[in-house]
């Protein structure tokens, strides 16, 4: 199964890119991190693996995160127009997932946050709530932009959200 969502920020790409970037502020967005932490390498950084568990509801996962590309590597760094990709693969029980986001400049103080979902699922489990939910991957990558503009634009915090 693979998706495309995107959103527009109305924040700098390159202060986007750092938000996105810094483990201290994840929490702040996104919804259902229980705990991001690596195993190996630097978090954020190429062949970094990190653990990582979600809750959704009253069920909570855990995956391995690995980081697969990083441009530019330095944030700090960003060439005036340039994109900025951010590249991962998550492994949990039943399912991989290969996720690449790209930002870029929509206007001098807006972002393209665009992010490429594919999944595949191999247990029968995983199988059959991707025939019979697909709609739910997407809504979830779409309630994390949303929740990361909130966060970036207002400084909206979702653990401060009431469900």
């Amino acid at each position: 199964m693979k998706y495309t969502v995107s959103i527009e920020i109305a924040v700098p790409r390159d202060r986007v890119a750092q938000l996105l970037a810094d483990p201290e502020q994840m929490p702040k967005w996104l919804r259902g991190l229980v705990l991001h932490e690596p195993i190996s390498g630097t978090h954020g950084q190429v062949g970094t693996t990190s653990r990582v568990v979600m809750q959704m509801g009253k069920q909570e996962m855990e995956c391995t995160e690995t980081i697969t590309r990083r441009e530019p590597v330095d944030l700090r760094a960003i060439p005036s127009g340039g994109v900025v990709f951010f590249e991962r693969e998550i492994v949990g029980e039943g399912m991989w997932n290969a996720a690449r986001e790209r930002l870029t400049e929509a206007g001098p103080q807006t972002t393209l946050w665009q992010s490429e979902n594919e999944f595949r699922f191999n247990s029968l489990l995983m199988r059959l709530v991707g025939l019979l939910v697909p709609g739910a991957f997407r809504k979830q990558s779409q309630q994390h932009m949303q929740d990361f503009k909130a966060f970036a634009e207002r400084g909206q915090d979702v653990r401060d959200a009431k469900d």
